[in-house]
């Protein structure tokens, strides 16, 4: 299974019905976090996410609605007692901000706490194990900032069992198939892969942009993306506000996802100015319409 569960859509002020940016992708049987604001745990509560199965965290960049949750959560975790590592994908900086608050408070956590750090001339791949390869890439904020590339890792090739037997290959060696390999009989016939398997399901990809000003130049990082989650901070007729404040519009996530060919779009990061989210959708579809809102508790299946 891969999918993308929202935590918190909201920006900079939370609301009494929105909350600040958090996401939760399943990948199989572990669960990674993007971004922390304010109030994460009590989400995972709310939907009952179970943070035993948390692995990863990337902190996209250092302005509070985007991990002033983190020692909160990391805090519950030692207290439900667990032991296995985490790692934290973040900007540097963050390691001291954690270790300084774990010292003011007293606090030594039970589990094993890993920081990698994100710096823009690393840019790249940076976590590949078996489920999944991540890259980051610099997105245009006030701040260093990062966007993400989470690619669930191919499977192996689909065998037909049927052929398999026609060709009389045993059954000691469907792993090696499934692996790509061809057979070759006691009699010498050569067997090739594709006569009994089928290719894999292609990469699954899932791109987040954080916040960000508008730029062709990030289009690519989405190119033939099959989920992108990009910021809306503004509806469009606030496009001037937006790039004063180095965030993005309806209009201009709808573009991106349309230049880069991705499959469908997710917005959030909503300016506490807006109550009703419902435009947000309407001017994204105008221009690609396989456009939803990232409403919490949702989740979006890739």
């Amino acid at each position: 299974m891969f999918a993308v569960t929202i935590l918190g859509n909201n920006s900079a002020l939370p609301t009494l019905e929105r909350h600040p940016t958090a996401q939760i992708i399943t990948c199989n049987d572990q669960l990674i976090l993007v971004d922390c604001g304010e109030g994460t745990q009590l989400q995972f509560a709310r939907y009952k996410i179970k943070s035993s199965r948390l692995r990863y965290i990337f902190i996209s960049h250092l302005h509070g609605d985007h991990y002033f949750g983190l020692i909160g959560l990391l805090n519950s975790l030692n207290l439900l007692g667990r032991k296995e590592p985490l790692t934290i994908f973040a900007p540097p900086e963050l390691e001291a901000i954690i270790q300084l608050q774990m010292q003011c408070s007293g606090t030594i956590f039970q589990f094993e706490l890993q920081f990698v750090p994100l710096l823009e001339e690393n840019q790249g791949l940076i976590l590949s194990d078996k489920d999944l390869n991540v890259s980051f890439f610099p997105t245009i904020h006030r701040i260093p900032c990062y966007g993400f590339i989470f690619e669930m890792q191919k499977r192996k090739r689909k065998l037909l069992p049927e052929q398999a037997k026609v060709y009389e290959i045993p059954a000691a060696y469907y792993s090696k198939l499934q692996e790509g390999a061809d057979y070759q009989r006691k009699d010498g016939f050569l067997v090739k892969n594709d006569w009994v398997t089928l290719p894999p399901p292609r990469e699954k990809k899932y791109v987040f942009y954080a916040d960000t000003a508008y730029s062709e130049e990030l289009v690519r990082f989405a190119h033939n993306a099959d989920l992108v989650y990009h910021e809306t901070t503004y509806l469009h007729a606030l496009a001037e506000r937006a790039a004063e404040r180095f965030h993005s519009t309806t209009v201009q996530a709808a573009t991106l996802a349309l230049k880069a060919h991705a499959h469908r779009l997710i917005v959030g990061h909503f300016s506490s100015k807006y109550t009703d989210l419902t435009c947000f959708e309407e001017e994204c579809r105008e221009i690609f319409p396989n456009s939803d809102v990232a409403t919490e508790g949702a989740t979006f299946i890739i």
